[in-house]
């Protein structure tokens, strides 16, 4: 696990002072708090989004669950727009066709005309969100540490060495690793655009402390907020280098 948490940028409620793409093989990394009733100097609320984001927020039945998809799609796209030099609510989304059926279910993407060149992954999980910008297809993923309740069913759903080496764990350390694993995977698919609809079997990740090798990724443990856990897969032919905002722009300077 990586601990350094000056990887991540903090989105708070002023506007970020940013608009310096990624450099190629580098990823932006952020992070912000999706409990704030104000995000990059925006209201948390559905004046920003777009039709479809403000109808999956309403189908929310719980309020904080609502104000938390909320705060996350503000940021991002208050994140976006910074890095595309337009108002956060210009800023458009399509999905990528999925890799296993071909429809339009895959990987969220950049709409608009020209492309914009630009990768983006979000991920929320508890009071945290977090963003990851690059310039080619890029996967991230936070979660909170499950219940051991819950954890005990999820093992079942992963490849079976990496239940094997959970089940072999004490009982009281198995949530922690367990979402190590999730997130390994949860990057993956999400740089990918196949998504969990398709299990969890694959790809194998590993329940080390070292992520295992992924054929065309690179899978890092990235540092988290106490009780969570986080990753990160990008292009193994780029490398990977993550960088905070404020590094991305001084080494454009």
């Amino acid at each position: 696990m990586d601990d350094r948490p000056e990887q991540w940028s903090v989105l708070g409620a002023t506007a970020p002072r940013q608009g310096i793409r990624p450099a190629r093989g580098a990823v932006a990394l952020w992070r912000l708090d999706t409990r704030q009733d104000v995000i990059g100097g925006h209201p948390v609320g559905g004046a920003l989004l777009d039709a479809a984001e403000r109808s999956r927020a309403a189908a929310l039945v719980r309020p904080g669950d609502r104000h938390r998809y909320l705060a996350a799609h503000v940021g991002l796209r208050v994140l976006l727009g910074g890095y595309l030099g337009i108002p956060p609510e210009r800023v458009s989304f399509v999905r990528e066709d999925c890799p296993h059926c071909g429809g339009p279910h895959g990987r969220p993407a950049l709409g608009g005309d020209p492309v914009a060149g630009l990768h983006f992954s979000l991920t929320h999980s508890g009071a945290v969100a977090a963003v990851a910008v690059a310039t080619a297809p890029v996967g991230l993923d936070i979660e909170a540490h499950p219940r051991p309740e819950v954890a005990g069913g999820l093992l079942r759903s992963l490849h079976p060495r990496e239940s094997a080496a959970l089940l072999a764990l004490p009982t009281a350390a198995r949530p922690a690793a367990l979402a190590r694993v999730w997130v390994r995977k949860e990057a993956c698919l999400k740089a990918t655009g196949a998504g969990i609809g398709y299990g969890l079997t694959h790809p194998f990740v590993g329940a080390d402390p070292v992520p295992a090798p992924v054929p065309g990724w690179t899978v890092s443990d990235l540092w988290a907020p106490l009780g969570y856990s986080a990753a990160l897969a990008a292009p193994t032919p780029q490398g990977l280098h993550t960088r905070s905002a404020d590094e991305t722009e001084g080494a454009a300077a």
